[in-house]
Parts: C-alpha cells; structure tokens; sequence
C-alpha cells in the first residue's frame, strides 16, 4: 500500500481564500476529497466547525475541472436542483428566485433558459460555481476549475469568483498548478512536497493586499518576492525536501513565510 501523505496538517479562517500547490502525484486532490467527504484518511479527521467530516455534506460545495451539469435542464434547473436539496421545504417560486440571484452575481442573467449544450465552456463553469454558491456551503471546494479554459475565459472567472468571494466571505480552498493563478486568489498558499509520503513544507502568507487588481498585481514591490518563491519550491525544494529536511521542521507546524521584496531586515522573512 502506498502511503500518498503523512501528518498534515494546517488550518483555514473563516473567509480565507487557500490554495494548494504541488507536483502531480503529491495527493492534492485525496485532500480535496477527504475535506468534501468523499475519501477518508486512514488516520486522524479534518474538521470543520468542531465536527469531524464524516461524508459529503451540503456545507462543502465543490466546483469541478468539467462543469459537471446535468444535460437536460436548464442553466435555472441546473441551479434549482441544488437549492432545492439544500432547502426542501422551500416553494418553487422561492427555490427559482434564490437560483435566480445567484445566475446574476456570475452574469449570466438572460441564459437561464438555455441548456448546457447551447453554453460556451466559460459559461458553463460560471453555472458550476452560480450552483455551488447557490447553496451558501460553510466552504467552497474547487479542483482547478479554470485550467481547461482558454487564457481570457479563465482571467473573467477568477476575476468573477475572487469578488464574489470578498463579497459574501466565502472560504475557499482551491487546487492549482498556477503559480500567478494562486497569487492572485489566495490569502494563504500551501506548500506540498513529492510524492509518495507527501507533506506540507511550508505555508506562504500572500504579501499582497486583500483588496486587488488583476492590472496592478505585478507591480507590487513583493509580487516577484513571492512569484519566485513560489517557483524555486516548484522546481527545485519540493524534489529535495524529504532528502534536506531544515534543523526544527515538524510536519505538524509547517512554517509559515510571508516573502517580500524589501531589502531590510523583513526581506523573505518567517512569519512562524
């Protein structure tokens, strides 16, 4: 039996946006699966709200890398139906109103009526994350939703997805192999090493505001800081960590780095 990770651990704030980077293989999305409910670890819990997850739950809403709609309903059906399973005892009028404000906050009130089949593929991943917002989850799980989107569609849904997030307050945890992608959306980045026995080798506190701006993000004085560490981890410490562990690491309080571009005393500095 190979053992995909061992003893990770860390921990999100309620309306923390976190993504999650690494190699293929490092067990990204058996994390994703164990925190919807769907894979369990072999030792140890997630926990959420002081409740071990023991299942797929409504609170954990998950947008796919595919949009995953059901063919024949509509973009109002597709959204309805998870209202619905979250508020049984809801009418339909009320159901359609509550899916239809969701259909808006993405924008694509006008569309729905049309079906999956008469939507482009930005469209459709905009009602994949309109239904996983619809049921108002305590966390919104997404397994690189825009990777299979060309270059425009995928800045318009980060865009899109960042400010409802800020809006409502939505957490958020997020797999991505993008590195610009993760500076862009994240609050906090984690860090994972190679496969097999995988583990978290640090947490990067993201230097950049909460607050923005797809056009201004660059020219942030700790943008490249950041970048760069973010690449250095990618193609050359995640390869060698196992073999080159640091004097005081312990799995279970992975560091936690905050880079910056200065060049004083704070310059790439440990937070904790």
């Amino acid at each position: 039996m190979t053992t995909v990770f061992e003893d990770l651990w860390f921990s999100m704030r309620k309306g923390e946006f976190a993504c999650i980077i690494g190699h293929s293989g490092c067990g990204k999305t058996t994390v994703l699966n164990i925190l919807n409910g769907l894979d369990a670890p072999d030792e140890g819990a997630a926990i959420v709200d002081g409740k071990a997850i023991a299942g797929p739950s409504l609170d954990r809403a998950v947008i796919f890398q595919g949009h995953s709609l059901l063919p024949w309903r509509t973009v109002l059906g597709n959204v309805a139906y998870a209202v619905k399973a979250r508020h049984r005892d809801w009418s339909r009028d009320k159901v359609n109103a509550h899916a239809m404000a969701f259909i808006e906050k993405v924008g694509l009130k006008g569309s729905e009526l049309k079906k999956p089949s008469e939507l482009s593929g930005g469209m459709k991943q905009r009602v994949g994350i309109a239904r996983a917002l619809s049921i108002e989850p305590k966390m919104m799980l997404m397994d690189e939703p825009f990777s299979a989107l060309d270059a425009l569609t995928r800045g318009t849904l980060q865009d899109e997805v960042r400010r409802i997030c800020l809006e409502t307050g939505q957490t958020a945890f997020m797999i991505t192999h993008d590195v610009d992608e993760a500076i862009y959306l994240a609050d906090r980045i984690v860090l994972m090493t190679n496969g097999p026995q995988a583990m978290i080798a640090e947490i990067v506190e993201n230097p950049l505001p909460r607050e923005r701006k797809r056009a201004e993000v660059h020219h942030h004085p700790d943008y490249y800081a950041i970048r760069n560490h973010l690449i250095d981890f990618l193609v050359t410490r995640s390869k060698s960590f196992k073999d080159a562990i640091p004097e005081g690491y312990d799995r279970r309080r992975p560091p936690v780095v905050r880079p910056s571009g200065g060049s004083g005393p704070e310059a790439g500095r440990k937070v904790a």
